[in-house]
């Protein structure tokens, strides 16, 4: 049997453990904590959570709707050429897609622009300078006077 030996680690050994442990998993655990990070990854799933609910509002309403205009539905009109079959409808409600997508997420920066805007305006507002504050520019306007 092995015998393990117990010592006590000193300040420079847990020095030493501490500078191994912020290697390559404590950059890594730095990089996932930083904040821009969490929010891309939030940002990634809503936005596809949202891409299916516009997906879905692109298939169920919007190409039957266009689709009454058109023999068989609006995805299923083709071209064909030679033995190819182009996709034309589907590709126009991809396009559709694309650009309720894009008028959406439009709405929502602007919504979010709006929204850093008036927080702004209102610590603008907060910044009431003190009687102190006052008096000392005061008496600094009166050396630049003098001088």
């Amino acid at each position: 049997m092995e015998k393990i030996e117990v010592r006590k680690l000193n300040k420079e050994d847990l020095k030493k453990l501490e500078n191994k442990s912020k290697g390559f998993m404590g950059e890594f655990k730095t990089f996932i904590l930083k904040g821009n990070v969490l929010d891309l990854a939030v940002g990634v799933i809503i936005g596809s959570a949202f891409s299916n609910i516009v997906t879905s509002l692109i298939n169920n309403i919007i190409s039957p709707i266009i689709g009454c205009f058109a023999v068989g539905g609006f995805n299923d009109f083709t071209i064909k050429i030679w033995h190819a079959n182009l996709g034309v409808g589907a590709f126009i409600m991809d396009v559709v897609n694309f650009v309720i997508m894009a008028f959406v997420v439009f709405l929502i920066v602007k919504f979010c622009n709006n929204l850093t805007k008036i927080n702004h305006k209102e610590e603008k507002k907060e910044e009431v300078k003190s009687d102190e504050v006052k008096l000392l520019e005061s008496i600094l306007a009166e050396l630049k006077k003098k001088n």
